[in-house]
């Protein structure tokens, strides 16, 4: 089965740029305008969603996300608004949509169930944090029985063994971490995410995407010069957060901007 992510990619590069790849958290600050946003977010640049349900303890995320995260749950967020969530906004765009969850609920909501009403409702696959490929035999088999794309992380310190498995079990594309510790925005992007693209090159990985710390157009520009794609969070939230809709169009348009590669 073709990876509808990996096309997404390539389609980017086809066109002469990198991947633009936007995460917001689901339910901020309402389930509607969160929709609203990621619908934004397509329309306006970004060639992945990468969306968040919120959960209780996101060891992975920053300040700006974890709030972003706790409203949602306070304003009553639950995990079959996820489905909804996501059937509505492939209904409005042709943007591939990607969960970025943690595994506990999926876990406790069936796995088999999950990917069944993920690709139900038109989603891509899972990017998963917190689940190495050696733990998730059922979720590989779920996504191999649904197409969905199972999408594992790699970071820096990531044994060469370790970066073999997750290449091998990866769809998509790898995420690769800049940095260590949570997403947030950095003034300097880690040299370790250069490095740690070129090992995942190395043991044959097809796409190679980076995340964690990138918040402008340069940063988005500089790791597209060895990275298939570039992943965005706060920087989107917060525009969303002190802008609406309208600021976080405006944040997307800037970021897309990045994503020009220019002749080498």
């Amino acid at each position: 089965m073709t990876s509808r992510v990996a096309a997404a990619i390539d389609a980017a590069h086809a066109d002469g740029r990198g991947a633009f790849i936007g995460y917001l958290p689901l339910g901020f600050p309402d389930l509607q305008t969160s929709i609203d946003a990621a619908v934004t977010l397509a329309e306006n640049g970004a060639d992945i969603l990468e969306l968040g349900p919120p959960y209780s303890d996101p060891v992975m995320d920053g300040t700006v996300i974890q709030e972003a995260t706790q409203a949602a749950l306070a304003g009553g967020f639950r995990l079959r608004d996820t489905f909804t969530a996501v059937a509505e906004i492939t209904r409005r765009v042709d943007v591939p949509v990607l969960v970025m969850t943690y595994w506990n609920p999926v876990l406790q909501y069936g796995v088999d169930r999950y990917a069944d009403e993920l690709r139900a409702a038109g989603g891509a696959g899972l990017i998963t944090p917190d689940i190495t490929p050696e733990a998730a035999s059922e979720w590989i088999a779920a996504s191999e029985r649904t197409g969905l794309d199972r999408v594992f992380l790699a970071a820096p310190t990531s044994t060469d063994e370790r970066l073999d498995l997750i290449v091998e079990n990866s769809t998509g594309f790898v995420y690769t971490v800049s940095t260590m510790g949570i997403t947030g925005e950095r003034a300097e992007l880690d040299a370790a995410a250069r490095t740690l693209v070129g090992r995942l090159r190395e043991r044959g990985a097809e796409h190679a995407c980076v995340g964690i710390g990138i918040s402008n157009a340069a940063q988005v520009a500089g790791v597209l010069g060895y990275a298939d794609g570039a992943i965005v969070g706060t920087a989107l939230v917060r525009a969303l957060r002190d802008g609406g809709l309208e600021g976080l169009g405006e944040a997307a348009r800037a970021l897309a901007a990045g994503t020009i590669r220019t002749a080498n």
